[in-house]
């Protein structure tokens, strides 16, 4: 299964960033995950949309072509970041990669609340008419007090947060074949 991670951080040491690479070495026997440098991107610009540059085609393309993609989102100001809303902004057009595509918001912050205002946000705006995407109904994973949770090689070492991502990623799994099913099925 081909998974595409968009993370919202482009900071180095992002513990978002961290978290997509667990992802996507802790399920690597169940989905291959790319993850995308999405600080390449221009700033979206409606006027070249139609002949976007090569690494916008090359990320659309991407995203087309996963069986899934998994959001995974720090909260900046109650909302998501900027570099994910332009990453977003890409997709919502033209193409429309993430239409009917299932999606998984996963978010880690060093606060309490574990981006729930960003969260919430995202599926805003991944329910939008241009982007239309699947967001995965139910399980929300909401990481607050990140700091306190990966050790200083960046491995997350906290086993209630392990367990319960292991819980949302068999549903996300479930949830994209079910999807992908019932595209070939329509």
């Amino acid at each position: 299964m081909k998974i595409v991670a968009l993370v919202g951080s482009i900071r180095h040491a992002s513990y978002n960033r961290k978290l997509a690479e667990f992802v996507k070495k802790q399920y690597a026997e169940q989905m291959d995950v790319a993850i995308p440098a999405l600080q390449e991107l221009p700033y979206y610009d409606q006027d070249i949309e139609l002949e976007a540059p090569d690494n916008v085609k090359a990320f659309k393309k991407a995203v087309l072509d996963a069986d899934g993609v998994i959001f995974v989102t720090p909260e900046y100001n109650h909302s998501i970041s900027g570099v994910l809303e332009n990453a977003i902004d890409w997709l919502s057009r033209v193409e429309h990669p993430l239409k009917g595509k299932p999606v998984m918001i996963l978010g880690a912050t060093m606060g309490p609340l574990g981006t729930v205002r960003a969260q919430g946000h995202l599926r805003q705006i991944l329910d939008s008419p241009g982007v239309a995407a699947l967001t995965m109904p139910g399980d929300e994973f909401l990481m607050g007090t990140v700091q306190n949770k990966f050790d200083n090689a960046g491995h997350l070492t906290d086993q209630a947060s392990i367990d319960w991502l292991d819980h949302c990623m068999q549903d996300y799994l479930k949830f994209v074949h079910q999807v992908n099913l019932t595209k070939v099925t329509d």
